[in-house]
């Protein structure tokens, strides 16, 4: 799977959303930005993205992601 692919899906389950990622070969880095995580923990956050991408985790697509998951709040804060 590529990274624009990736990159798709996610931008159309999470439209607010600022989306980047990077990577290949299996393995990709998830960085978004968006008031979709205001006031969930890291867990939840993550369970946001792999909800979305979990079809393609349990196909062998997708073998691992990183994720940097933010608030606009938290990037004007650091």
């Amino acid at each position: 799977m590529q990274t624009n692919e990736i990159e798709q899906l996610l931008v159309a389950a999470l439209p607010d959303c600022e989306i980047a990622v990077e990577g290949g070969d299996g393995k990709y880095l998830v960085s978004a930005t968006g008031d979709v995580f205001e006031g969930l923990n890291a867990v939840k956050r993550q369970q946001t993205i792999y909800k979305i991408l979990n079809e393609h985790i349990a196909s062998g697509a997708i073998h691992a992601v990183s994720m940097k998951l933010q608030t606009p709040a938290e990037i004007a804060a650091s």
